[in-house]
């Protein structure tokens, strides 16, 4: 016999109450609503784009998908106060390995462009946008629409320390797992509405993860070159989490590492007994959350 709703709810509420069962629910999202709001509320957007390919000079964005929500001081979220979710015809055909990933097809976007002056509306109040990936998305979106060069952007993804906070990885899908929600993954909105959940999720230290994101993405990092290194510790500098810039967007063309402002003289001791073997000044780079993550950053 079928299982009527509230017989499935209770029988999911039972096997909560197990320490041998996990339970996890499909991903309802939160409904628009006009609510009196208190003076202190602030405006966030999330953000999520689909794309025909990886590098934002030449890929396309085909998908884009935001959720503006509310959210007081102490990162507890009041609620969604509107969607937005389009598509936009590329100049050339979807990839195949794009369309299986996301589900977006050729006929799904012909015709369709993302306007301007809507996203620009949409966006105008917010006092920051967040991405799971703003390395990734935050290239795209302001190569788009310029308003996004104007915000500041936080990064759900590397300005939690989920693993710290018992999570097994920093991937949407764990971490919404691990809040006790499934949802259908890759289609933009539908992720931002996934990314609320989990911004919203009370962590062991008792505060919402939104409000851990919000803390970090406030302080000034340093971004640290090791220009000129040699080239047989390249593998030293990669363990301690350095990258290369190839310097095709206007950066040097060197390995490099962000790092918080606490952590700036260890990093450059590391550098001069590690690396270089003697006293070296390091070009630096200040970066906030208004420039990192972007082009310019």
């Amino acid at each position: 016999m079928l299982q009527m709703p509230q017989d499935l709810s209770a029988m999911a509420e039972a096997l909560d109450r197990s320490p041998d069962f996990r339970v996890l629910r499909r991903l309802v999202p939160r409904q628009p609503s006009l609510r009196a709001l208190d003076t202190e509320t602030k405006v966030g957007i999330l953000l999520d784009t689909e794309t025909t390919g990886l590098d934002h000079a030449k890929d396309e964005i085909i998908e884009l998908g935001m959720v503006k929500f509310d959210y007081l001081p102490d990162g507890r979220i009041v609620g969604v106060r509107e969607t937005f979710a389009a598509f936009s015809q590329p100049s050339v055909p979807i990839p195949a390995e794009v369309t299986a990933l996301t589900g977006i097809t050729d006929d799904m976007v012909a015709g369709h462009r993302i306007e301007d002056a809507a996203v620009t509306t949409f966006v105008d109040g917010a006092v920051i946008v967040i991405a799971h990936n703003s390395g990734f998305d935050r290239k795209f979106a302001e190569r788009y629409w310029p308003i996004f060069q104007r915000k500041a952007w936080g990064c759900s993804a590397t300005e939690v320390e989920w693993r710290k906070h018992g999570f097994e990885g920093s991937r949407l899908g764990y971490l919404l797992n691990g809040a006790g929600y499934f949802h259908q993954a890759h289609r933009a909105v539908d992720d931002c509405h996934a990314l609320l959940e989990i911004l919203a999720f009370e962590l062991p230290t008792g505060s919402p993860a939104l409000a851990v994101l919000l803390e970090q993405a406030r302080k000034r990092t340093m971004r640290v070159w090791a220009e000129q290194s040699p080239y047989d510790l390249k593998d030293a500098l990669k363990r301690r989490g350095y990258r290369w810039s190839d310097g095709h967007d206007g950066r040097p063309r060197s390995w490099f590492i962000d790092v918080a402002e606490s952590q700036l003289d260890a990093e450059i001791t590391f550098l001069r007994t590690e690396i270089y073997l003697h006293d070296v000044e390091p070009r630096l780079q200040a970066l906030t959350a208004f420039d990192r993550f972007s082009v310019r950053g």
